[in-house]
């Protein structure tokens, strides 16, 4: 199973942000964890801080038939990104949105998702365990997928 993982803006700078809000880990360690917890998928991890190359990959997978699931944290880009979310409406594969923090007790402006409104599901404010959660709910969309 081939799983694509998307993170946006400033999610490579983890281990420096606010740990209250995003926790301690770095973002390769959330990688690591990953594959430990489920060694029978193939994941492809994908970061960057620019909303074209975000836009671009989605793009190759819409276009890629060994891609079988999508998680993503478009991080900043979540509240504001008609692009990325045009981008994911073209996506005919399950997607899940995972945040770190729980955008819903945040400030307002971080309270409405425009890339999860083409989402399956949202998972959001379980720290590193969003992607782990988010992992799983991914895989079983994936397999009860007609």
């Amino acid at each position: 199973m081939h799983v694509l993982v998307l993170n946006g803006p400033n999610l490579n700078m983890l281990s420096h942000r606010d740990s209250e809000h995003y926790g301690t880990l770095s973002l390769d360690a959330i990688e690591s964890m990953l594959r430990k917890a489920f060694p029978e998928v193939a994941f492809e991890f994908f970061q960057s801080n620019h909303e074209g190359e975000l836009i671009e990959r989605i793009h190759r997978a819409v276009k890629n038939q060994d891609i079988q699931g999508v998680m993503a944290n478009f991080g900043g880009f979540t509240h504001t990104s008609v692009a990325i979310r045009d981008a994911l409406a073209m996506l005919t594969i399950p997607r899940v949105e995972v945040h770190l923090s729980n955008i819903h007790a945040r400030e307002e402006f971080r309270h409405t998702s425009l890339t999860g409104a083409v989402c399956n599901g949202i998972i959001a404010g379980f720290g590193p365990k969003s992607y782990l959660y988010g992992a799983q709910s991914l895989l079983d969309l994936i397999q009860s997928a007609p």
